[in-house]
C-alpha cells in the first residue's frame, strides 16, 4: 500500500480502537498488546469486534443444560467420548447384523425413546395431513368441541363447571397461563421442588411479579408431607405448584396425598399440577382428587406432535381467576380471551380470538380417541407395565435409578445413571447406531452422570413395535462396548 494511503487510514484507526476500548474493556487489554512496530489491520480490528462475547444472560433452557453440563465432570474439566476397545474377529449380534423392524408406515427412522417428544402412531401422522379448513367453519368446530369432550374423559372429570383449555403453545406456556390468571403481582406460591422444571415454573412466577417459595428435596426424591403441610401452616399461599413426574429426574410425586393435604391444611390454596411428562402415562383423576389445575402438552403421554398447550382447570380455580382485583399479565394466555373461546368451541358455536392449528387439533383428536379406545385405567396400566420391565433390566445390569425409592418412579420414563467413568456421550452415539435414541441428562448437578429413557405411547402399547425390547438389548450392549461388565 503507498505511504499516502496509509497515512490516511491511520485518524480512523485511532477512532475505532478508541471507540471499542470504551465499549469493549476486553478489547482494550487485545488492542495495546500489539507490537509498537505493527498497527494491527482492519481485518485485525473487525476480527476482535466480532469475537464472541458472554451471553448478557445465561440461557435458563434444558437444551443448553443437556448440551453443555453433560460434557463436564465435578472438576470442570471436559468429559472427551471414551475410544471403544477395538472390535473383535466375532460375528455381528443380531441387532447389528439385521435390518431394523418395520415399526410402522413411517419412513425408517431411529426409536425416539426421549421424555418427549415421542413416537407417533401412523393415524396421528396421517390426521395431520388434513385439507386445508377454516378454523371457524363448523367442521373444524365440531372436531374441536370433540376434542375438548375428550380431554374431560381423559382427566376424568364430569364437573360442568370446569374448563379444558387447548390452545397453540407449548407446555411452557401452561406456566404463563397459571401465573398470569391465577396469581397476582405480590401473591406468594409454593413451588415444590424435584428437579429442574419446579426451578423453571418457580421463574415464571417471578417474572409476573409473584414471589414463590420452593419446597426442595435432595436429586432423586421428593418433599415430604410433614415439610409440605409445616410450610402451608408457616404461610398463606395461593398456589401450590407440583412436577407430577419431574423430567429431568423421573421423580413421580403423589398427587392424591398432596391434594387432600392442601385441602386440610390450607384449603384456600389452589393445586396446580405440571403433568407435562405425566398426563397419559401416569394416573390423574381431577375431580376426585379435588385439583384445581393439570397442565399438560401434546407431544408427550399423549402421542400427538408438539404444539399444543392442554390444560383442566377447576370450577373454583375460574372463580378465583373471576374474582382477581387486577388484569391478567398476558395477553394472548389470558384466560379473560380464551375462556368464551374454549366455553364456544365446546358448544360447537364458532369463535375466535387467536388462529388455532386445525391440523394439530385434528392430529389430537385422533391421539385422544386412540387413549380411550379402551378404559384410561388400561392405558395406565400399559405403562406401569412397561416401566417394571426397564427398571428390572435396569436392575439387572447393576445400574441405579435417580429416583432410588420405588414410590419416586415414574411410569413413563426412567433416568438412569451411568457407571463409574462413562458419560452419555460414551453411549448415547452407540444407542444411535443401533436405532435408538435416548437423551442425556438434565439435572444441572448431577448431567455427566446419566441417561433419560422415555417410554410412553405408543411404543408402550402397540404390540407390533419392539421398541422397548429394542431399547434394552442396546442399552446392554453399547454399555458393554465401553467396557463395562454388569
Amino acid at each position: 500500500m503507498p505511504a499516502h494511503s496509509s497515512t490516511k487510514l491511520a485518524a480512523p484507526r485511532r477512532l475505532l480502537a478508541a471507540f471499542n476500548c470504551r465499549r469493549y474493556p476486553s478489547f482494550r487489554s487485545a488492542f495495546v498488546t500489539v507490537a509498537p512496530s505493527r498497527a494491527p489491520s482492519r481485518l485485525d480490528l473487525f476480527s476482535r469486534h466480532l469475537a464472541p462475547k458472554p451471553p448478557f444472560l445465561e440461557l435458563n433452557t434444558p437444551f443448553s443444560t443437556e448440551r453443555s453440563a453433560r460434557l463436564v465432570d465435578d472438576q470442570g474439566n471436559i468429559i472427551k467420548p471414551r475410544s471403544p476397545p477395538e472390535p473383535k474377529a466375532t460375528p455381528k449380534t443380531a441387532i447389528e447384523a439385521e435390518p431394523p423392524a418395520k415399526m410402522s408406515n413411517q419412513a425408517p427412522h431411529p426409536a425416539l425413546l426421549i421424555p418427549g417428544p415421542i413416537e407417533f402412531d401412523d393415524a396421528v401422522l396421517q390426521s395431520m395431513s388434513h385439507y386445508s379448513e377454516s378454523h371457524v367453519g363448523q367442521p373444524f368446530v365440531n372436531t374441536f368441541s370433540e376434542v375438548l369432550t375428550n380431554l374431560r374423559k381423559l382427566f376424568l372429570s364430569t364437573d360442568p363447571a370446569a374448563q379444558p383449555f387447548v390452545i397453540s403453545g407449548s407446555g411452557t406456556l401452561g406456566w404463563d397461563q397459571v401465573a398470569a390468571n391465577l396469581a397476582e403481582p405480590g401473591d406468594q406460591v409454593l413451588v415444590l421442588h424435584t428437579g429442574y422444571f419446579a426451578d423453571s415454573f418457580a421463574d415464571c412466577f417471578e417474572t409476573y411479579g409473584v414471589k414463590a417459595t420452593q419446597l426442595k428435596a435432595p436429586i432423586g426424591d421428593r418433599p415430604q408431607l410433614d415439610e409440605i403441610e409445616a410450610a402451608l401452616k408457616e404461610n398463606k399461599y395461593k398456589i401450590m405448584t407440583v412436577t407430577h413426574v419431574d423430567t429431568s429426574t423421573g421423580v413421580l410425586s403423589e398427587i392424591k396425598a398432596l391434594s387432600e393435604l392442601v385441602h386440610r391444611v390450607s384449603p384456600e390454596t389452589l393445586v396446580v399440577v405440571d403433568g407435562v411428562c405425566s398426563v397419559g402415562s401416569e394416573e390423574i383423576r381431577f375431580d376426585e382428587w379435588k385439583l384445581d389445575v393439570v397442565l399438560t402438552a401434546s407431544q408427550k403421554g399423549i402421542g400427538c406432535p408438539a404444539g399444543l398447550s392442554i390444560l383442566m382447570v377447576s370450577g373454583r380455580a375460574i372463580e378465583r381467576f373471576k374474582a382477581r382485583k387486577t388484569r391478567p399479565t398476558s395477553y394472548f394466555g389470558s384466560w379473560k380471551n380464551w375462556l368464551p373461546i374454549m366455553q364456544n368451541y365446546e358448544a360447537r358455536k364458532a369463535s375466535y380470538f387467536a388462529t388455532p392449528s386445525p391440523q394439530l387439533i385434528h392430529a389430537l383428536d385422533t391421539a385422544l380417541k386412540n387413549i380411550l379406545a379402551r378404559p384410561v385405567d388400561q392405558y395406565w396400566a400399559a405403562h406401569t407395565a412397561t416401566s417394571q420391565k426397564v427398571k428390572k433390566a435396569v436392575a439387572d445390569f447393576g445400574l441405579k435409578q435417580l429416583a432410588s425409592k420405588p414410590e419416586n418412579q415414574a411410569n413413563g420414563m426412567t433416568a438412569i445413571y451411568l457407571p463409574e467413568g462413562i458419560a452419555p456421550p460414551d453411549v448415547i452415539p452407540s444407542l444411535l447406531k443401533k436405532g435408538v435414541i435416548f437423551a442425556g441428562g438434565l439435572h444441572k448437578e448431577i448431567a455427566s452422570k446419566y441417561i433419560r429413557f422415555g417410554h410412553m405411547g405408543v411404543s408402550v402399547t402397540d404390540p407390533n413395535r419392539p421398541d422397548i425390547t429394542k431399547a434394552i438389548e442396546a442399552l446392554k450392549e453399547s454399555l458393554t462396548e465401553v467396557g463395562y461388565k454388569a
